[in-house]
């Protein structure tokens, strides 16, 4: 992936992002299900001008969506990273 905004979507913001975030500094992102960690990375170090020390991923599943009718539907699957900074380093996207 070329473009550092093909790589990362969006910054996860929810209870448990926040929590993590005031307990080890990490920071969760929604980025692209192809990208890898040398690719984050390198994306988020560019984007924030910030030291990465590590990126942990998760992929999430789509969850089956059932409507009145008998269809059902998947949402996307998507996935997620968690980026530790380098010690010395911070960035307060919550």
């Amino acid at each position: 992936m070329n473009d550092i905004y093909d790589v990362i979507k969006r910054p996860r913001v929810s209870e448990k992002a926040v929590v993590l975030h005031e307990k080890t500094g990490e920071i969760v992102f929604e980025v692209a299900v192809k990208a890898t960690k040398s690719e984050i990375k390198r994306a988020v170090a560019k984007a924030f001008g910030k030291k990465v020390a590590s990126v942990r991923t998760a992929n999430c599943d789509g969850k089956v969506r059932r409507s009145r009718t008998k269809d059902a539907g998947v949402a996307p699957a998507w996935k997620k990273a968690y980026v530790r900074l380098a010690a010395g380093e911070s960035l307060d996207l919550v």
